[in-house]
């Protein structure tokens, strides 16, 4: 089995010797075994917490590189008038702490995410028209992700003085 345990990043489909196909439920596990599509066992050894997203790669132990690819999975793609509509509809969304994918296509702009009913009534009864289809799924990181590098908010004051400052 070949044991993946650094990431790098995105990379160039050039740059690796094998890729890894992941739907997006798997590619949030730091910990998991799966078979390469070349067929070669594989084990995910990688720190728990940032999602793999598509291109990344992966090293093994060994220093060969995989490159993760996105599955084509059931989504559903809700596209309404771009500005306050669209933005609109990414802010009720998003605020029911569900993973969204955000883009733009020759269409115009959409937010994509997993089957869901109550999420489906919600953008139906915004305005949006939804399609479901197969799509990859690879949702938006967030504000605070730093390709799994953590974000500290530990400093120090002077004991008895006042500071302002922003986060």
């Amino acid at each position: 089995m070949l044991k993946l345990t650094e990431r790098l990043g995105p990379i160039t489909a050039s740059q690796a010797d094998d890729t890894l196909t992941l739907p997006f439920d798997q590619r949030v596990l730091g910990r998991l075994k799966a078979v390469s599509d070349a067929g070669c066992q594989l084990g995910l050894f990688l720190d728990r917490g940032p999602v793999l997203r598509d291109g990344e790669g992966l090293r093994a132990e060994n220093g060969e590189v995989v490159r993760v690819r996105a599955a084509v999975e059931p989504v559903v793609t809700a596209r309404i008038a771009a500005g306050l509509p669209l933005a609109r509809l990414a802010y009720h969304l998003g605020n029911r702490h569900v993973q969204l994918a955000l883009g733009e296509d020759e269409e115009g702009g959409f937010v994509r995410f997993p089957p869901d009913h109550v999420l489906e009534e919600l953008a139906e009864r915004l305005g949006a028209r939804l399609a479901h289809h197969q799509a990859p799924f690879d949702p938006e990181s967030g504000a605070y992700s730093h390709s799994g590098h953590g974000h500290s908010h530990d400093h120090h004051h002077e004991p008895d003085r006042e500071q302002e400052h922003a986060h």
